[in-house]
């Protein structure tokens, strides 16, 4: 740790809106600030429905919850009005504390705006997009080659002399105590078995928010179908899942599985998650989710790349698509082909999963 450029009892207000995997992304920051200085006092502004990840989370003395869904959709639609009523609302919200620093670790128009009303003499925002967000700030963290997002989230610490070297991974989320036998209980109303080695839980999860990171469900149906019948499957998701974790179920050619889509909270799954032996799924919240709570995964990556956003601690593995057309960083395929997914072979994932369940 370089000189340490802190007040004593420092009062820090990190931005870090959305979306669900990068604000736990971002937990890791705050986590190592207070490792750190641990005299610090902490505020997150942070919206739903990321916002549950954090109320819990020790590293934190104060949560402010903003809801930038209202912002977002006025924005959309040039809703003037209603674009200054939400932004009054925030401006309301940082105002009743005063703030020595401000950190934007989310690097957009909007967070530097939000940034800029905490009205923190120092703001400190980092080399992450180019959106005018460093008209906002007073000073700007150092760019680094490393091109991980949690690591370069972490360049924001760099100012306060919080340097590369002094960076230990691992995201956090705390769950409340009252989750703590609800794994236990979901599940043995479905007559499925937990911390039994003879029939290990596999959870898996078909979407993700982005089209292109989709591997197709019938993929996902054709690797876990050739899968020993003691391994217990599970699929998780959203209420809008099911209609693509159907199609799966339907290529495993009477394979026996479960749907629990639509029936936990984020941090019900989490308390699943917590319980259970294995993860199968794309680049999206879930993963993050798993990283946080200990569960191993075996995530599979086309337009994104696990350098940039994957697991950084131990007990994770990675597949990255085999197609010369990858890590392009678009929600949509230009190509409208979605080819870097589509060519991650049901085989593939079928051996990586007997290796890691069989280890």
């Amino acid at each position: 740790m370089n000189e340490q450029k802190l007040p004593h009892g420092a009062r820090i207000l990190v931005v870090r809106l959305s979306a669900i995997g990068d604000v736990l992304h971002s937990t890791a920051v705050v986590h190592n600030l207070k490792r750190l200085v641990p005299d610090c006092h902490v505020t997150w502004l942070v919206s739903p429905p990321a916002s549950i990840l954090l109320e819990n989370n020790p590293d934190i003395d104060r949560l402010l919850v903003w809801d930038r869904r209202t912002f977002d959709k006025a924005a959309e639609h040039l809703d003037l009005r209603t674009v200054r009523q939400t932004l009054k609302e925030a401006a309301a919200l940082l105002h009743q504390y005063e703030f020595d620093i401000a950190l934007d670790i989310q690097g957009l128009f909007l967070s530097g705006m939000l940034t800029r009303m905490s009205r923190a003499p120092r703001r400190i925002g980092i080399h992450e997009r180019h959106e005018g967000n460093f008209l906002f700030m007073t000073e700007m963290a150092p760019d680094i080659p490393e091109r991980h997002k949690v690591r370069r989230y972490m360049t924001a610490l760099a100012p306060l002399g919080i340097g590369p070297e002094d960076f230990e991974p691992g995201l956090v989320l705390k769950l409340p105590d009252t989750y703590e036998e609800f794994a236990e209980k979901f599940f043995a109303d479905k007559k499925v078995t937990l911390h039994d080695p003879q029939r290990p839980l596999l959870l898996v999860n078909t979407r993700t928010t982005w089209p292109d990171k989709n591997w197709p469900p019938e993929f996902f149906g054709r690797a876990l179908a050739n899968l020993p019948e003691n391994i217990q499957i599970v699929f998780t998701g959203a209420p809008s899942d099911q209609v693509y974790i159907e199609r799966a179920q339907q290529e495993m050619e009477g394979r026996a599985s479960l749907s629990i889509a639509g029936q936990t909270s984020l941090l019900e799954l989490a308390a699943i998650f917590r319980e259970s032996d294995l993860l199968l799924t794309g680049d999206t919240g879930p993963l993050y989710i798993a990283e946080a709570v200990g569960l191993p995964t075996l995530s599979l990556w086309g337009p994104t790349h696990p350098g940039i956003y994957g697991p950084l601690t131990k007990g994770h593995h990675f597949i990255l698509s085999p197609n010369k057309c990858t890590t392009c960083c678009k929600t949509k395929c230009r190509h409208r082909t979605n080819a870097c997914m589509n060519a991650i072979k049901p085989g593939t994932v079928t051996k990586a999963l007997l290796g890691l369940l069989y280890h």
